[in-house]
């Protein structure tokens, strides 16, 4: 990527590091370590801060741009593995028809039923909203009644353009832009009945999902390694910066300060940038709380093998 800048630190200037638990952070660093290319530090047993300092140095990569953190977490939701009178709102499976290189149904269209009768109900819910966030985040836990929890998986999607509803709702008079939020949303599409289902349609996109079963619901979701991540020490990046599967230390402000070393093992969509991550909170609500307070600055900084370290950071730019 052009106009990245790679400046080399010492641990000494990582604010907070020498309070951090370090062993944590190598235990999830381990997760995906097996990943990693041959030329970055074997495992070894003994200090975790004595693994990390005498292997790695710390590279601040900057590209012109501020730091911006937000957070990232996996909804629980209430479902039922089989339809009732009060869920009659079913996540579907990939149709044997769908092709994904062309667009297919929308979403008016599959929730009007064009999909019923074909047996790809994976699980049906009690509100449409629920359905709708699973579908925007792309996987979460589901409890059914009887306790147990399941797992979906996002599989494919229709092909037809994302839509923002948040927009539509500020476009129509209906919120300010301040005001906008999944509680917003989830209250007025509940207040305002078919109008509110409407609402949803205007997002044509739709996502199918599949069980994911070797997976115990009990840990963390997959990430974009391929383990499930972990609460408070997975950090999403963007992998064409920042190496998937390095440790990275980081600095964030706000409501929540954060000074710890996490591990890059996922990536999103809107996190594009040399100082731009996404911190993974957890699953569930009070996850999800703490993750929609974070719109934070700070910093992170890569922490590199030495000889890596010692190639990039020659003060010049790197495309």
């Amino acid at each position: 990527m052009a106009g990245l800048r790679y400046r080399r630190l010492s641990f000494s200037d990582l604010e907070g590091w020498a309070d951090d638990d370090h062993q944590a952070a190598l235990d999830v660093f381990a997760r995906t370590h097996g990943k990693l290319l041959p030329e970055w530090p074997a495992l070894a047993e003994g200090d975790a801060r004595r693994f990390f300092e005498t292997n790695f140095a710390p590279v601040l990569i900057e590209d012109g741009q501020p730091m911006l953190f937000t957070g990232y977490f996996e909804p629980e939701l209430d479902a039922s593995p089989v339809r009732t009178e009060i869920h009659r709102f079913p996540a579907y499976a990939v149709p044997p028809d769908l092709d994904r290189n062309s667009p297919y149904l929308t979403r008016r269209q599959i929730e009007g039923g064009a999909l019923a009768g074909q047996g790809l109900e994976l699980a049906w819910f009690a509100d449409p909203v629920d359905l709708f966030f699973l579908q925007v985040q792309g996987s979460g836990r589901l409890r059914f009644p009887d306790g147990s929890l399941v797992r979906l998986w996002f599989a494919a999607k229709n092909g037809r353009p994302y839509t923002s509803i948040g927009k539509v709702l500020i476009a129509r008079g209906g919120a300010n832009p301040e005001d906008v939020s999944p509680e917003l949303i989830r209250t007025w599409v509940a207040a305002h009945g078919a109008e509110g289902r409407a609402l949803l349609w205007q997002n044509e996109s739709y996502v199918f999902f599949r069980r994911l079963d070797d997976v115990a619901v009990t840990d963390g979701p997959l990430g974009a390694m391929g383990a499930s991540v972990t609460a408070g020490r997975t950090l999403a990046v963007d992998p064409d910066v920042t190496p998937l599967g390095a440790p990275v230390w980081i600095e964030k402000s706000g409501e929540i300060p954060m000074h710890r070393l996490m591990v890059a093992q996922d990536t999103g969509s809107a996190i594009k940038g040399a100082q731009r991550a996404d911190i993974f909170f957890g699953t569930g609500d009070v996850a999800g709380k703490m993750a929609g307070k974070v719109k934070d600055g700070g910093r992170m900084v890569t922490l590199l093998p030495l000889a890596l370290a010692d190639q990039l950071c020659d003060g010049v730019p790197h495309a």
